[in-house]
């Protein structure tokens, strides 16, 4: 699961206030700013509907919490604290025990996830859904034995520039790193593995992670590994430099088509059957919706050649 660690930051670029007008005056919201990077989550949603990309990286525009991603969030957050104990306590009923915790940690960090059950007041949604949670750690010990895993990190922030000026960051589960120095790649998903023939859609992201440890340290991961929790499958996949390479000229081209729609303003919806679980349709014209007032300046189109687009500061 990759928590996206994207969106540039909006800056209070108002003139001061004097201290006796303050009740008189009305403060803009903070100046919108272009992306400025890209991260695996990120780079699904534009080649998903690059109007979707726009409302979550450019509007912004909130989103409410499902029960199956808090669900996830909370799974991953077991997964990853089980490791603080010693490798002979890394039993089922142990894992168990840190998920009440966990779940107060998660309400506490963000606390719109107690909407999720708001209408619920006898906890008995609740309780179904945290045996559910249950059910999928302990689904995890039939796929791998924790007792036996000695992660070299868990819940990694990587982030890396290619020469373009592109920069890609994204947070890895699990990396594991063998005595002979070769790196595996772990990420936990706790819905159900895909079709083969959506089985390279799925590992996009994991090679995204392999291509930004590649440039970061120059070694190439010896393995990349999927773990479906809600199906106890496991998806392994071994690349070599062509598949780097493959992913990095993609997502060049990805980058530059971002940079195009920003310039332009010209962000066009792409309506897939994800349509009706999206949150923004209120917003979008395949619904008859309006979208917000771009927010960013609006060039025109360019004559000639096109120009690799480069990634400004956070």
């Amino acid at each position: 699961m990759e928590t996206s660690t994207e969106g540039a930051t909006r800056p209070d670029t108002g003139p001061a206030v004097p201290a006796e007008a303050v009740d008189t005056v009305v403060v803009a919201p903070p100046a919108a700013a272009p992306p400025a990077s890209l991260s695996p989550s990120r780079a699904s949603d534009f080649m998903q509907c690059p109007l979707l990309y726009r409302f979550r990286v450019i509007d912004r525009l909130p989103e409410k919490p499902s029960e199956a991603a808090t669900r996830g969030t909370l799974v991953h957050a077991v997964l990853e604290r089980l490791f603080d104990a010693p490798a002979g306590d890394r039993t089922v009923p142990r894992a168990k025990s840190l998920i009440p915790g966990q779940w107060d940690r998660l309400r506490e960090s963000r606390p719109e996830v107690a909407e999720l059950f708001a209408d619920d007041p006898e906890g008995e949604r609740l309780a179904r859904w945290l045996t559910e949670a249950e059910a999928l750690v302990e689904r995890w010990f039939t796929l791998e034995d924790p007792s036996r895993l000695e992660p070299a990190e868990r819940e990694l922030f990587v982030e890396a520039e290619l020469e373009s000026g592109l920069r890609l960051r994204g947070i890895i589960d699990r990396v594991d790193v063998a005595p002979t120095g070769e790196v595996r790649i772990v990420d936990y998903k706790t819905g159900k593995a895909p079709r083969p023939e959506y089985a390279e859609g799925a590992l996009f992201q994991m090679k995204f992670y392999a291509l930004v440890v590649w440039r970061l340290k120059r070694v190439i991961p010896r393995r990349l590994q999927l773990v479906y929790l809600g199906s106890g499958d496991v998806l392994t996949y071994d690349p070599v430099l062509a598949d780097l390479e493959r992913v990095e000229r993609k997502l060049l081209a990805l980058w530059e088509a971002i940079r195009r729609a920003t310039e332009s303003g010209d962000w066009r919806p792409r309506p897939t059957k994800l349509c009706g679980w999206c949150d923004h349709q209120a917003y979008c014209p395949e619904f008859d919706g309006t979208p917000p007032p771009y927010p960013l300046p609006v060039r025109a189109p360019e004559s000639g050649g096109t120009e690799q687009g480069r990634m400004g500061p956070d």
